[in-house]
């Protein structure tokens, strides 16, 4: 061992030896520790303190057995709150009885006799027609007697499988007996280590919950019992149970569901047209001006501008590579399609900018706001696209609007997290140390808050931007133009090299755009 290198056996000494005097045993033992012992425990403090000397005594692992633990398995495990190890000790225990009562008591053969009896059924129809055929002497005799031979194989064959299956019971039962067994003893070896470690954790936080409360030990043993018997009487004996197979619900319900949300979006759409209209004349027309700039413009001038852009933000080196992507485009017909690509993108990704960094900045210093937000997020997030599509064609039809307020809703959500992520993160030391100098608010924010959270702000408007630019495709179903539409003709009418070629095409945008925005942070 170097001079340099800590000494972990003598540091995992100290830290038995700490946790060690902390339980207290024999002449070192103090009343306060016993009764902190005591209050956790409840039950048996002289064995669990046993037990946890033993464990704190040693560096490793120290084998101990606790029988209540394996005698009651999940249960003790909620009794004692310790539902990380309760939980996935209750799933493997219900495997294994699904197991022994499938093998012993279970129909193992049900489902291939009920292929029997549909082979029968149609057995029976073929044997009809048969007759029917030798009674008029038809050609088509022999068609009829293959079909028949070729069921009644078919039959005898599953038949050997229902004895197969009826004679496999036996060892999917001892399977079941084997694994119970196992994750029995499992459960009674993690169980005082388990126990221990939450011990200690209680002592640093006495809020935690102790001890054992009628409450938890009853609610404990009927969720194990309640999951154990429903779920093995499920699996083990399918069918006999309808109420199991199913939700028990109505038809009606769902048909009086979607009529409420009908009316309510008929309402919203009725009373909130005025809005609806104004917001979709404020994308239009910023849409209609930047489509002048990209598409407008002569190519050659535009294709300078991003070539000059991408040089001076990520270097000559990410500069030809733009000028390779965007004399692909060019050449194989992609140019304006690409444009008005880039135009409605960067009308979604500048509104969700402009909107997002001050809302990120505004959230950042008031957690009771950020926490009603976040679930907004959350759920903008994790919604499907082609479900929020439905209510945005309802308020704002069809078109370039609808397209840029979808992308909006599903790129939007990144730069405010990060803004708010990136301000939480300055150093609070820096914070007062300006403050303490006499630094305004308008000055805190722009000399400290803003300069230290730039990586972050950056890396949310970058997400921003990918996000939307991953929306084109989807867009393209309510009426938004560019490479997007061509991707989406190639899906319908599987057109391989159209949708590879317009696919490489919205790859290189986003390189494009990837490299502007992050050039310099990198």
């Amino acid at each position: 061992m170097t001079p340099t290198e800590p000494n972990t056996d003598t540091n995992a000494a100290s830290t038995a030896a700490s946790r060690k005097d902390m339980i207290g045993t024999g002449n070192a033992s103090t009343h306060s520790d016993r009764e902190l012992l005591t209050e956790f425990v409840e039950t048996n403090p002289d064995y669990y303190e046993q037990r946890f000397n033993k464990i704190g005594a040693k560096t490793g692992f120290a084998f101990t057995f606790n029988f209540a633990a394996a005698l009651l398995g999940p249960i003790w495990f909620g009794m004692r709150n310790l539902w990380k190890w309760g939980l996935p000790f209750a799933i493997i225990e219900v495997f294994a009885y699904i197991q022994i009562v499938r093998g012993w008591f279970g129909d193992l053969g049900a489902e291939a006799r009920d292929r029997i009896s549909q082979i029968e059924g149609t057995l029976a129809f073929r044997k009809q027609q048969l007759a029917s055929a030798i009674e008029k002497q038809a050609d088509n005799v022999n068609v009829f007697e293959r079909a028949i031979e070729s069921l009644e194989k078919a039959i005898s064959d599953i038949q050997l499988e229902v004895v197969a299956a009826q004679e496999a019971g036996s060892g999917i039962a001892l399977f079941g007996v084997a694994l119970l067994a196992v994750i029995k003893l499992i459960q009674g070896v993690i169980a005082n280590p388990a126990l221990e470690k939450r011990y200690f954790a209680w002592l640093s936080d006495k809020s935690l919950p102790s001890g054992l409360t009628p409450f938890r030990t009853w609610s404990s043993a009927g969720f194990v019992l309640l999951i154990t018997f429903v779920t093995v009487s499920h699996y083990a004996f399918p069918g006999k149970f309808s109420m199991l197979n199913s939700f028990p619900t109505t038809d009606a319900i769902r048909r009086t569901a979607i009529t409420w949300v009908e009316t309510l979006f008929d309402w919203l759409t009725e009373k909130g047209d005025w809005l609806f209209t104004l917001i979709t004349r404020g994308i239009r027309w910023v849409l209609d001006n930047l489509e002048l700039i990209f598409v407008g413009t002569p190519w050659i001038v535009v294709a300078s501008f991003i070539i000059l852009l991408t040089a001076l933000s990520a270097g000559k080196r990410a500069a030809i590579f733009a000028m390779a992507f965007l004399a692909y485009m060019g050449i194989l017909g992609f140019w304006e399609k690409a444009m008005t690509t880039l135009a409605l993108l960067g009308t979604a990704a500048m509104l969700s900018i402009i909107i997002g960094i001050p809302l990120g900045m505004y959230c950042a210093r008031r957690p009771r706001v950020y926490s009603f937000i976040r679930p907004i997020m959350d759920f903008m997030q994790t919604m499907p696209a082609f479900v929020f599509m439905i209510p945005v064609i309802a308020f704002f039809g069809t078109g370039k609007p609808a397209a840029v307020v979808t992308t909006m809703i599903f790129g939007g959500t990144p730069v405010v997290r990060l803004t708010v992520l990136g301000l939480r993160g300055v150093p609070e030391s820096i914070r007062e140390a300006a403050i303490a100098y006499g630094a305004s608010k308008w000055y805190l924010l722009r000399k400290v808050d803003l300069p230290l959270a730039a990586p972050s702000i950056l890396a949310g408007i970058n997400q921003t931007i990918m996000l939307s630019l991953a929306m084109v495709v989807v867009a393209s179903l309510i009426g938004a133009k560019g490479l997007g539409e061509d991707v989406l003709e190639a899906l319908q009418y599987a057109s391989v090299g159209q949708g590879i070629l317009a696919g490489f095409a919205i790859l290189f945008c986003a390189m494009i755009l990837d490299r502007v925005v992050q050039g310099k942070r990198q």
